[in-house]
């Protein structure tokens, strides 16, 4: 069969619905400032999908920073990859001021966060280690686990924070590490992304007592945002010492575009030479890490930005769970909410809240979650208000009470 063909006649899970899905459920056009009230289809909403988490996408020192780096350097420089001809004093400056921010001795500066991962893995675990993983981890953790394993690596999934898994599953890894005299990488998130809930850092290195591994932190969603000056996870836990490997992106806190590992100055080191999305890649763009630097700066000064944040994620959790909403077991700013009803529902009920309440927020349904369950996820920043929170609440009350009802359940997605 025609390989075109054969990938028309499969769309995929998410590709089956693009017909109806296609620039409303999928690829929306948010239009606009970058703010809690965006425009969408010409009328404005409130916006609960951005991970601006402490308000630096429209901070005004942090355009000013990029637009006058910019206008310096325009966007191409440095041209080519870090170990050729992209590297500069400003990138280096970035990293050791993000490895000093978070507690390490050394870090790297990464062109993306998706790539970055995947090569991180793909550079420190060859055929003869083992990995250890959430069964819950991002996507691009699964994909460097997937280049791991295309290689003859082995790996070895827990349930999602599930600790005594994790000691079985260590058990395992060790045995087959020692019958190749392999190493052993044990992955998790700081913060899951979805759910909201903190991976078990804490008792995950505990294990180190009993178990010889390194320890991988993706910690996208938390850095920023957790721990006493938002250094992170691992500082909300306080056990930053205990990750050997702490990695977080730019997209979220930061708002912008870049990732950063940070670790022991021997194994950055390591990672310079060995880091194939960085060795064949072209460097982050000067204006990006000049902007890093402003935003770094204010992450650090500026506690107010922190403090508002919690101010929202406190109301906005505890006004949902006071009226009877299920938030699982959530720890972070990643406000889940849960429903039930099939997919022709969840579509149906968020076409409600865009519609007719103004409320812009994100919806999964299967595969992503288990059948028969209706995800909605809110995303609060330091840049709500209170009566932002209040509003939302009030239509998701409204909307449940619908769904209860049986209004949104036409039989067909998006026909409400």
């Amino acid at each position: 069969m025609d390989l075109f063909e054969r990938r028309l006649n499969n769309k995929g899970p998410l590709g089956q619905y693009a017909s109806k899905a296609h620039g409303y459920f999928a690829f929306p056009k948010l239009e606009g400032e970058i703010a809690p009230r965006m425009k969408f289809r010409g009328k404005e909403v409130l916006v609960w999908s951005l991970n601006n988490y402490i308000g630096l996408a429209n901070h005004p020192e942090v355009r000013k920073a990029d637009a006058d780096a910019a206008a310096e350097y325009g966007m191409a420089y440095p041209m080519g990859a870090r170990m050729m001809s992209g590297q500069t004093s400003v990138h280096e400056e970035l990293e050791t001021k993000l490895a000093e921010f978070v507690g390490k001795p050394a870090g790297y500066l990464l062109n993306y966060g998706y790539q970055g991962i995947m090569s991180i893995i793909d550079a420190m675990v060859d055929r003869n280690d083992v990995i250890v993983y959430d069964s819950e981890c991002h996507a691009s953790i699964m994909d460097g686990i997937f280049i791991h394993k295309a290689k003859g690596g082995k790996s070895f999934v827990f349930p999602h924070n599930d600790i005594e898994r994790t000691r079985k599953m260590l058990g395992f890894a060790t045995k087959k590490a020692k019958e190749n005299d392999g190493g052993i990488l044990v992955i998790t998130e700081g913060v899951f992304g979805m759910m909201g809930d903190l991976g078990k850092l804490d008792e995950i290195i505990a294990l180190k007592k009993d178990f010889d591994f390194r320890f991988l932190v993706d910690d996208a969603h938390g850095f920023g945002t957790m721990g006493k000056t938002g250094a992170g996870t691992g500082e909300h836990f306080g056990v930053q010492d205990g990750i050997d490997l702490y990695f977080s992106t730019f997209a979220k806190s930061m708002a912008g575009i870049g990732a950063f590992i940070a670790s022991s100055e021997e194994i950055i080191g390591y990672l310079h030479y060995t880091m194939r999305s960085q060795i064949f890649a072209k460097s982050l763009p000067m204006p990006m890490v000049k902007g890093g630097l402003k935003r770094l700066e204010l992450l650090k000064t500026e506690k107010s930005l922190k403090d508002n944040l919690w101010t929202i994620v406190n109301a906005l959790q505890k006004g949902l769970r006071d009226a009877g909403f299920d938030l699982g077991n959530v720890e972070s700013p990643v406000t889940p909410v849960y429903m039930k009803g099939g997919p022709e529902e969840a579509s149906n009920l968020m076409m409600d809240l865009r519609e007719n309440y103004n409320i812009f927020c994100s919806g999964v349904i299967y595969p992503v979650v288990p059948k028969g369950v209706v995800l909605l996820r809110l995303i609060p920043t330091a840049l709500h208000s209170l009566d932002d929170v209040k509003e939302t609440i009030d239509a998701f009350s409204a909307c449940r009470q619908k769904l209860i009802d049986g209004v949104y359940n036409t039989g067909e997605m998006g026909q409400f």
